[in-house]
């Protein structure tokens, strides 16, 4: 019993060091995107861009105002998009949208880089996440999609810079810190209940628990403890995992690509979907979409690598035979 209870304080002092450190970093992406966006909204400088943004927007259902939430994410990771949010005008279904894109596409180059030295080509691995994020948030934008109305980006920056700005900065003041105490909660509980999972030893069983649902997702048990560690943790905290397994054991480079292709469309199901939920979104939402186009995407590479094994095994025989007749 004492054993117990020390471990659990161990898992629970862990969690609580590493939710705070996490915590701090997150703050300085997230003070200085969301005041930047801050900035960005009261210049109205959105209006002048509008003419660019509003075309491709609204292929996935988007006002061009999303843009800047998307482009954050893209550049920085989730922690942008909740960042830009915060001072963005969005309805529920719109902010959902958002979400799912960046959930799919975030942090594209850090990522990129530790998809590419644990088994898929970088760049390959962000076209693949970009286009997944499109097509899923257009499918999602059938079912979401409200009622289109008449752009109002050029009255929306006009009323928005008649605001004095010392009352703009009291908005976004308020809603930052409303922000932050929301996710300082989340960040602890999420941190807090993997440490003490560490600590227990647990992760290896939910791991084994998880292999039916590996064979649901098209994915070999092989690559069961990456798959897991990237749905826990996230490629980003899951990278010294998903690397060092990689670099350990002889995986089947097919199924090395086909785990990317899964991960990288389905990762981090627990810390960063619960990001968003300070906005009213549903989890559900952001969940099911993402496992979904996974699954189909995995499903379309193995067809693909089919194809393209018989492809090659029937041009080696046409030049053997040629090779013989000659």
């Amino acid at each position: 019993m004492e054993n117990w209870n020390q471990k659990l304080k161990t898992g629970v002092g862990n969690g609580f060091k590493k939710g705070w450190h996490g915590y701090v970093w997150l703050l300085k992406i997230l003070i200085p995107i969301s005041f930047l966006t801050a900035l960005f909204e009261y210049s109205g400088l959105l209006a002048h861009l509008n003419f660019v943004l509003e075309p491709a927007m609204g292929l996935i259902h988007l006002p061009p105002s999303a843009a800047i939430a998307i482009i954050a994410g893209l550049l920085t990771g989730v922690y942008g998009t909740v960042a830009a949010l915060t001072v963005i005008d969005l309805t529920t279904a719109q902010a959902t949208l958002v979400a799912v894109f960046i959930l799919i596409s975030h942090a594209l180059i850090q990522e990129g880089v530790i998809q590419g030295k644990s088994g898929l080509n970088g760049i390959k691995a962000a076209v693949i996440r970009l286009a997944a994020s499109a097509v899923t948030v257009w499918a999602m934008g059938f079912f979401l999609a409200e009622p289109a109305a008449v752009s109002t980006a050029g009255a929306v920056s006009a009323a928005v810079q008649s605001q004095a700005f010392s009352a703009m900065l009291a908005d976004w003041s308020a809603g930052a810190l409303k922000l932050s105490l929301q996710i300082l909660g989340i960040v602890m509980v999420i941190m807090i209940a993997m440490e003490t999972l560490k600590v227990f030893d647990l992760v290896p069983a939910i791991v084994k628990a998880l292999h039916p649902f590996l064979r649901i997702m098209g994915l070999d048990r092989q690559v069961g403890l990456m798959w897991a560690a990237a749905i826990f943790f996230g490629i980003s905290y899951g990278a010294a995992v998903i690397v060092q397994e990689a670099k350990e054991n002889r995986f089947d480079r097919r199924e090395l690509e086909k785990l990317h292709i899964s991960i990288g469309v389905n990762h981090s199901m627990v810390e960063d979907p619960l990001l968003f939920l300070p906005f009213g979104l549903n989890l559900l939402w952001l969940w099911i979409p993402r496992i979904i186009t996974a699954m189909v995407a995995v499903r379309l590479y193995g067809l693909w690598a089919r194809w393209k094994r018989k492809d090659d095994a029937d041009w080696k025989k046409t030049a053997a035979d040629m090779s013989l007749k000659s």
